[in-house]
């Protein structure tokens, strides 16, 4: 098994952007329409990305993990009541950054940032949680065919999300995470799916952070 798992490298990339958005709101210039439009698109493709990913483990890992037995009932349902709680507080803070977007005020940038940093510490305790309480079963089982069949219908994506997928998991990414991602997925594929069907990313959100 890679030193670093997928589901490292994609919460490390949800970490980094709601921190890297809250920042950008709490520093955000009056008036600044163009700078406003890009945090928003930027903040819709972490949550398109973060709502895929749980969406993914609701369908796939939690049966998965139900099959084997292995984990008293009520740690997955407290898993999937925390992605409903992340959910309700991505969707206020999305509700913020639509009215911030149209309305690009310090004032504006500064409720959104407090719902961004909302969502952010409901994330962070769910995370943290998964990460301790349900990831360690799974590592124990990760070349089991089981779970290998679970992984590939977590790949399953459209061309156009994938390249979007990895464009956004490398964008700002550490060394760290380049590395583990290149030990998980052949760095070929990264390049293609990122360079071909990712270019939308790279036109429309890649640029927030330069």
């Amino acid at each position: 098994m890679p030193e670093l798992n997928m589901n490292d490298i994609i919460h490390a990339a949800v970490r980094r952007d709601l921190g890297r958005i809250e920042g950008a709101l709490r520093t955000f210039s009056e008036g600044d329409r163009a700078r406003a439009g890009a945090l928003q698109r930027a903040w819709e493709t972490l949550w398109r990305q973060l709502h895929h990913h749980h969406v993914g483990e609701d369908s796939h890992v939690w049966p998965y993990l139900r099959s084997l037995g292995v984990l008293d009932e009520r740690m997955l349902e407290e898993m999937e009541h925390e992605h409903e709680a992340m959910a309700a507080a991505m969707t206020a803070a999305t509700a913020g950054m639509a009215a911030f977007a149209d309305a690009p005020t310090t004032s504006n940038a500064v409720q959104a940032a407090d719902l961004v940093a909302r969502a952010h510490e409901i994330t962070e305790q769910h995370l943290v949680h998964e990460e301790t309480a349900v990831i360690p079963f799974i590592e124990e089982r990760w070349d089991t065919p089981e779970w290998k069949a679970t992984e590939k219908q977590l790949r399953k994506g459209s061309p156009s999300h994938n390249g979007e997928f990895f464009a956004w998991l490398q964008d700002g990414a550490t060394p760290e995470i380049l590395a583990g991602l290149r030990a998980n997925i052949p760095a070929p594929v990264v390049f293609v799916l990122s360079r071909v069907f990712g270019r939308r990313y790279a036109r429309e959100v890649a640029p927030v952070w330069r």
